[in-house]
């Protein structure tokens, strides 16, 4: 579980470079509609990689992290996410593969608030270059 904080929403907004009132300010979050400061939608990657991590260092999987590189993203999105949910994310791997002498990996990502709702769906895909 992964409880969403203001400050963290906030560095990542800057990190960024995102300058969008409704990531950083309370009341300009209000007037938008909502209870108090939103994530991004890319903040998914911090909410959703744990499991990700967790794989790639799988010893049963046993990957060669020197000769992998990061293929793909994709994020599909559901309720907005903003300080206060506390987000679980559920990982399977989908589909191990081998293409011109590559091997690819990819897992998807399910990303639920504290009422169950979808956050997030991620699928992230790897490839382990020969």
């Amino acid at each position: 579980m992964y409880e969403i904080g203001k400050e963290k929403i906030r560095e990542y907004a800057r990190a960024v470079g995102d300058k969008n009132p409704v990531y950083l300010d309370d009341e300009a979050a209000e007037n938008a509609g909502y209870d108090c400061v939103v994530a991004p939608p890319t903040f998914a990657a911090v909410y959703a990689a744990w499991p990700v991590g967790e794989m790639l260092l799988d010893k049963e999987l046993a990957l060669n992290l020197m000769m992998l590189v990061h293929g793909e993203q994709d994020f599909e999105f559901g309720e907005v996410v903003s300080a206060g949910d506390v987000i679980t994310t559920e990982s399977e791997i989908v589909e191990i593969y081998e293409k011109a002498g590559k091997d690819f990996v990819t897992m998807e990502t399910i990303s639920t608030n504290q009422k169950g709702n979808l956050a997030c769906k991620g699928r992230w895909t790897f490839v382990i270059r020969g």
